[in-house]
């Protein structure tokens, strides 16, 4: 049996909400409050080593930094404010019959893995738990959602909605860097899936190697654009690079991983 003893999944959020889990499990934590522009009482990004001011184009990826450099145990995870894993792999009758509606309506492929939904009150208690976090990690390495499935390539799709300019750059920077990790980028690039909003349940000894790696590049990255010729939508550029380098990574290390649905919150708002 492995030797782990003790989880926390730390929660984004950029603004004040309900939060949706009451377990000590889960820590929510406001990301971007360096900007002093939201006054809460939960945990904050900008404490400790912290890089919370760079939350406008890095987004939840200041809360990642900031878990990965000020917090320990044995096991860590990241989601989001409206995004949780799902302990239930098998979606309930009436969803079913909803996605089945998804091939007709062209979103198919855009909501594969994803329970949208605005009932809080019957989906908070599928978010996944402790003991099923325990349990899954017996036998795998890893837990990610269920990969995004893309109507282009992701190199394609890149292209069509952001700065593909972007990805060459990356490019160079693991050719230069890891260029181990290259092979993996450029399967990546050619595939049509993505691990995507950049969620994650790691024991330690792959995430702090992870989280060394990824930061290396996002900061290198960083270092060669004008980051503000990125405006609007487009401000979250190290975001969306960071998705791109979280699936290369668990290419490249073919680790064992369990992929989960993804429950997304339309609204946070209790619902009978």
């Amino acid at each position: 049996m492995k030797n782990y003893r003790n989880i926390r999944i730390y929660s984004f959020y950029y603004k004040k909400t309900i939060v949706p889990v009451d377990d000590d499990l889960y820590v929510p934590v406001m990301v971007g409050n360096a900007s002093g522009t939201v006054q809460t009482e939960m945990t904050s990004d900008d404490t400790g080593d912290s890089i919370s001011e760079k939350n406008k184009y890095f987004s939840e990826l200041t809360g990642i930094y900031w878990v990965w450099k000020n917090t320990r145990q044995d096991i860590t995870g990241c989601c989001h404010y409206r995004r949780y894993f799902i302990a239930d792999e098998e979606e309930p009758f009436d969803l079913k019959i909803k996605r089945a509606f998804y091939y007709f309506l062209g979103l198919y492929k855009k909501r594969y893995g994803l329970i949208y939904t605005s009932n809080l009150r019957r989906f908070s208690r599928k978010i996944l738990r402790e003991d099923k976090i325990f349990k899954i990690l017996e036998t795998y390495d890893v837990i990610l959602p269920q990969k995004r499935k893309l109507k282009y390539t992701v190199e394609e799709h890149y292209r069509r909605y952001h700065n593909s300019e972007d990805m060459k750059i990356i490019s160079h920077i693991l050719i230069k860097k890891y260029p181990d990790h290259v092979p993996a980028f450029n399967k990546m690039l050619k595939d049509n899936t993505l691990y995507a909003n950049n969620m994650f349940i790691l024991p330690s000894h792959h995430y702090h190697r992870f989280m060394e790696w990824l930061f290396t590049v996002l900061f290198e990255f960083e270092k060669c654009i004008d980051l503000n010729s990125y405006k609007g939508y487009q401000e979250r550029v190290i975001g969306f690079i960071a998705e791109r380098l979280l699936t290369t990574w668990f290419i490249n290390e073919n680790l064992k991983i369990k992929e989960l649905p993804v429950i997304y919150f339309k609204n946070l708002k209790f619902t009978s």
